[in-house]
């Protein structure tokens, strides 16, 4: 199976050796995304924002494979403070109202960076994406 692969070119990823997204099959994977813009941190403190911001990151590496959040049917939402569960909440449910995938919360101790609040996963799913591609690609 042959699978397209981005990076987001954050320092971990060659650290850990991880793509920011991979397209297999009728599938594209999105690693967990946090708020960090160009390297920076974004939004420290703030938990809405910083969802806001990760979703927004998952939305991008979804469209550099050409599928959107209007594909995602599961996220994965990891919090460093479950008692702020509704601010996560809120930024998930404003992005995700109309496609209402399945989600899980999950409280874990931290994230690689202590100021990052939220880390944000997502598994879309993109019927015949990658094949339309490949035969764009050898038309072409």
């Amino acid at each position: 199976m042959n699978a397209k692969k981005i990076s987001s070119g954050t320092p971990w990823e060659p650290v850990v050796g991880y793509s920011r997204a991979v397209a297999a099959g009728d599938y594209v994977f999105v690693s967990g995304c946090t708020s960090v813009q160009d390297g920076k941190l974004l939004h420290e403190g703030d938990a809405y924002n910083q969802t806001v911001q990760a979703i927004a990151n998952v939305a991008l590496a979804l469209d550099q494979l050409g599928a959107s959040v209007a594909n995602v049917v599961r996220t994965r939402i990891f919090v460093t403070d479950i008692s702020r569960w509704e601010e996560y909440g809120r930024a998930h449910g404003e992005a995700f109202a109309e496609v209402l995938p399945a989600t899980t919360m999950v409280e874990i101790s931290r994230l690689v960076d202590p100021r990052m609040l939220v880390e944000v996963e997502a598994i879309a799913y993109w019927p015949g994406g990658n094949l339309r591609e490949q035969r764009a690609g050898a038309v072409a």
